[in-house]
């Protein structure tokens, strides 16, 4: 069994700051996208989120937050889904950002099938030059390695394509045409670019 857990702890510095996955694109809110897109593909889905769950509650999703001190970044929060999932008897939980409204229908089938010895796997897919890029918030992640990574935060690791690396982590390449489906928003601009995504203007 495998859950689905949606990254929504940061701080959106470039939009103002509040919760990012909040802002409505369109009549739903970003995060509305993702768990439109994400929960097809899951046996249940979480929100990895900080500070006051209620905000979140007209999702009707169990709330996640951080379990180590000093917020030290996505990696916490994808602990935070690991153990949420083995109590609930899941072998993996697969995480998406909460900013990313046209992430992929088959991000799930994908990641599996392209997942190193251990089981995990990042997503990538390729940039406007050609060049690849791993998306390292969009992962397969075995609740079997959670105790190893509790021990590699507390140890001071902070970037996750390095734990992934140790750990030969897979990658599932998705096509960016006719858009990159990670596309994330970050800035107002960014927005804007969605809505014209979203009406078909783009």
């Amino acid at each position: 069994m495998t859950l689905g857990v949606i990254l929504a702890g940061g701080l959106a510095t470039r939009m103002g700051g509040g919760d990012k996955g909040l802002r409505l694109l369109g009549d739903r809110p970003l995060i509305g996208h993702v768990i439109d897109r994400l929960a097809p593909q899951c046996a249940g889905l979480a929100i990895n989120a900080n500070g006051d769950a209620d905000r979140w509650r007209d999702f009707g999703l169990p709330v996640l937050a951080d379990d180590m001190p000093d917020r030290p970044g996505p990696l916490a929060g994808v602990l935070a889904g690991m153990d949420w999932a083995a109590a609930q008897g899941a072998q993996a939980i697969v995480t998406a950002a909460a900013d990313t409204p046209f992430c992929p229908s088959d991000l799930v089938a994908r990641l599996m099938a392209h997942a190193g010895p251990s089981g995990l796997c990042l997503a990538a897919s390729p940039d406007e030059t050609g060049r690849m890029q791993r998306h390292p918030t969009f992962g397969l992640w075995p609740v079997a390695l959670r105790h190893d990574l509790r021990a590699a935060l507390a140890g001071g690791l902070r970037k996750i394509v390095l734990w992934t690396d140790r750990h030969d982590g897979g990658v599932a390449v998705f096509d960016s045409l006719p858009h990159d489906p990670f596309f994330n928003v970050n800035t107002p601009e960014d927005m804007a670019r969605a809505t014209a995504l979203l009406d078909g203007r783009a």
